[in-house]
């Protein structure tokens, strides 16, 4: 059966940083966190994805953006079509086409959307029908953070010592609260250093325990401040969140820097811009395109202050959005 779904990005507004099980060099890991994280899925970062099993298929084929795959890449697909199809209890190989509507690979999470779209297509595709806890579980498989992306709106990522306890539940419906981010596209390459690798030296850096003993309390204000839709303290929250996440990469071995002068720029000019009276807060994926997160009354404000930068190479903006869902507008 041939099967489409939609995923979208997410914005984590606290992070994690670090694996409680190092993957195997398989992929066989479970992608268990240090610490649980609070996100909020994005309406236009998204990725879509046909799948389809059938015995016509001698191998796996996959296409991402319209073109091949990288080895490494392509092995992890597969690496997740093999965990679905052992659920499912088939053998049959599968072709996979997948498509971004945003760059990859420069820190606005497409692993996370791109396995989200593929944990509900390839399940709905191999005929399980997985519970949002089920894909939620299966999705962190695949890219930690992609289990953020199967619930709608505002969503918590627990921190769960088992994998059955390890999985993102909705805390605020997509409606609860009309803030914006606003994406400025700073760079389209890739990043040199993945997520996946740069976490395995985060035991390094001798901030990382300090962190954890602070993440638990951390999370629970910003469920509150949402909650109260309270705009400044949250901002400042997740601002300094940021900066906190990126100096353990900086002081892990070897350390990791992500940030480019755009980068960096814009970080500068979000207090600037405050003092201009527009409330607006900066928050950084691992990666060097940032996020601005402002109430939705004052996007075409922050629009037009980042169209004055020449090194912004696009903007895109999110609200909060609804979470993996199935598409009739198959690839192939």
């Amino acid at each position: 059966m041939k099967t489409t779904a939609t995923a979208p990005s997410n914005i984590a507004f606290t992070k994690y940083w670090g694996k409680k099980d190092d993957p195997a060099p398989d992929g066989a890991g479970l992608r268990l966190p240090e610490n649980g994280s609070i996100s909020m899925c994005l309406s236009n970062l998204l990725t879509t994805t046909t799948v389809e099993f059938s015995p016509k298929y001698k191998k796996d084929q996959i296409i991402i953006n319209g073109g091949g795959v990288e080895k490494g890449e392509a092995e992890r697909v597969i690496k997740h079509l093999d965990r679905v199809r052992k659920s499912a209890r088939i053998d049959q190989k599968a072709k996979v086409v997948s498509s971004n509507n945003f760059p990859s690979g420069t820190g606005l999470s497409s692993s996370a959307s791109g396995f989200a779209a593929l944990t509900l297509a390839a399940s709905k595709a191999a005929g399980l029908n997985l519970s949002e806890k089920q894909l939620s579980i299966l999705a962190r498989q695949g890219s930690g953070s992609a289990c953020r992306s199967i619930p709608s709106g505002f969503v918590e990522w627990l921190d769960g010592e088992l994998s059955e306890t390890s999985y993102a539940v909705q805390i605020f419906p997509p409606d609860y609260w009309q803030i914006a981010d606003v994406v400025a596209v700073v760079s389209e390459g890739k990043k040199e250093i993945s997520t996946s690798l740069g976490q395995k030296s985060a035991q390094s850096s001798p901030f990382l325990q300090l962190r954890l003993s602070r993440m638990k309390d951390k999370n629970e204000r910003v469920k509150k401040l949402i909650e109260e839709r309270n705009f400044k303290k949250f901002g400042e929250l997740i601002e300094a969140e940021a900066l906190e996440l990126h100096i353990i990469m900086l002081t892990q071995t070897p350390p990791l820097i992500y940030w480019t002068p755009g980068t960096l720029a814009i970080m500068k000019s979000c207090a600037h811009w405050r003092a201009l009276g527009i409330p607006v807060y900066f928050t950084i994926n691992t990666g060097q395109d940032i996020h601005l997160i402002v109430e939705q009354k004052n996007v075409g404000k922050i629009k037009n202050q980042l169209k004055k930068l020449d090194f912004v190479k696009g903007i895109i903006v999110n609200t909060p959005s609804e979470g993996t869902r199935i598409s009739d507008d198959h690839l192939f």
